[in-house]
């Protein structure tokens, strides 16, 4: 397996290409650019992040239509995901718009939600995350709530000092960056270790306080 190099332009290109012409025809015409220019580097990636961060895994380029009024067949990004060993997530996308790395809780399961909102209503846990939040925001991360309600969740004073987070269902750390020559080499391996890293503060409360679900296993949503 070749090292991980970034992704060539010709990745960002044929996702342009799909945005445009999503069809099982052209998609079958640039086949081979995906697999060459998307998948592969993926793949290079995953060995390369596999130590630190655990095993890798490449969503499917379809999309699950079944349900939904849009029925192109194809996404138009592609990313991947693995799992900490405490349960926190890290991904990474690639897209015609860019890179997007985060790393977090994207969606919480019934029983990590209830220890979600219990440790964050905490007057001494719930402090210890908004500093680290505001911490993040400072450095000029992305912080993203999944879901968020309209009000503080039920049994939830509204004028909780932490309710932005109270009424969230998932919490993650990122950044989105813009196509740049970097993007083309190596040092995007840079970039989205130095996300996930960063991370490392959040990531360790969420294990610590809100952890694995322990309900039946689910498609992956991250």
């Amino acid at each position: 397996m070749r090292a991980f190099a970034g992704w060539p332009a010709e990745a960002l290109e044929f996702f342009a290409g799909l945005e445009t012409d999503n069809s099982k025809s052209y998609w079958q015409a640039h086949r081979d650019v995906y697999e060459s220019a998307v998948k592969a580097p993926f793949l290079a990636l995953a060995a390369e992040v596999e130590r630190e961060f655990g095993t890798l895994h490449l969503f499917r380029p379809y999309r699950d239509v079944r349900f939904a009024r849009d029925k192109s067949p194809y996404k138009t990004s592609a990313a991947a995901v693995t799992e900490g060993p405490g349960g926190a997530g890290y991904y990474v996308q690639i897209s015609a718009e860019g890179l997007l790395v985060a790393s977090g809780y994207y969606v919480l399961a019934a029983d990590q939600l209830e220890r979600w909102r219990r440790s964050v209503a905490d007057a001494r846990t719930g402090a210890r995350l908004a500093r680290e939040v505001e911490r993040m925001r400072a450095k000029r991360y992305e912080i993203a709530a999944h879901e968020s309600l309209k009000s503080a969740p039920r049994g939830y004073p509204k004028d909780h000092p932490r309710v932005d987070l109270l009424r969230s269902k998932g919490l993650t750390v990122g950044r989105t960056f813009a196509p740049a020559r970097w993007l083309h080499t190596k040092r995007a391996l840079d970039r989205i270790v130095e996300v996930w890293r960063d991370a490392a503060p959040v990531n360790r409360w969420l294990d610590r306080h809100v952890g694995p679900s322990t309900l039946p296993p689910r498609e992956l949503g991250f």
